[in-house]
């Protein structure tokens, strides 16, 4: 059972590893559900980081129907998660009627090839899960995040469950929304090949003057705040999933 954490930190990075998670999944935009992360970011990871490591290409917030000028952007991203070392992408392209979009999907799994690909939770968002399954396959991806097309991958049991099953070894099916280490194990038992979780915990920022009536945040806690993933919620999933 791999733990992967999605980061958006060195910081998340460092202790995802050291907590025993086998993958990161690396992002930036957290105020947007995850983005592709900086050049500079992905570099300095790559230089402390050995476990595997996957990067979001996701070229803005949003929605997943993309332009032909956003597809150029993801394509020269992949480009540059392969020059800095990543293992593998993480991505997604719908159509307007939340279909998987197969024939995108599978030109930008191809163009990280050798890259292997994740597709993300833009899954959730298709109004057939069995039939976006076989589109995925179609794609050539090698994994599926989903929380099982809930808010949270627990509440999403049954059909993660079904998908693990509809699967049959074809694609690896990673469950993620809510996961940590009280429900890893029920999740386990779904049948579910890998778990991904932020393990998120906040920690005061450095800064310590603010003026009262203004933010630069938007739905996200303050900058008051720092966002990171906790050594400790990690090394308790992984303890769970080692039994």
């Amino acid at each position: 059972m791999t733990i992967e954490v999605c980061a958006y930190s060195l910081e998340s990075c460092i202790n995802a590893q050291a907590g025993g998670a086998g993958r990161i999944e690396l992002c930036g935009g957290l105020g947007e559900g995850g983005t592709t992360p900086s050049a500079g970011l992905i570099e300095v990871v790559r230089q402390h980081i050995d476990i595997d490591l996957y990067v979001m290409i996701r070229p803005r917030g949003g929605d997943f129907v993309y332009d032909v000028f956003e597809e150029e952007i993801m394509r020269k991203d992949i480009d540059l998660a392969k020059k800095l070392g990543a293992n593998g992408v993480v991505l997604g392209v719908l159509t307007a009627d939340g279909q998987v979009d197969i024939q995108r999907t599978k030109a930008l799994v191809n163009h990280a090839s050798p890259l292997k690909v994740t597709f993300h939770r833009a899954f959730d968002l298709t109004p057939d899960p069995v039939k976006a399954l076989k589109a995925v396959i179609e794609t050539g991806a090698e994994r599926i995040l989903t929380s099982g097309q809930k808010a949270a991958a627990i509440q999403g049991i049954d059909l993660l469950r079904k998908l693990a099953q509809e699967s049959n070894g074809a694609i690896e099916i990673m469950a993620g929304g809510g996961v940590n280490h009280t429900n890893a194990a029920e999740l386990t038992e779904a049948g579910v090949h890998s778990l991904h979780l932020t393990a998120k915990a906040f920690r005061p920022g450095r800064q310590k003057y603010f003026p009262d009536g203004i933010s630069m945040a938007g739905e996200i806690p303050d900058e008051r705040s720092v966002m990171y993933s906790d050594l400790a919620l990690v090394e308790a999933i992984v303890q769970v999933v080692s039994q």
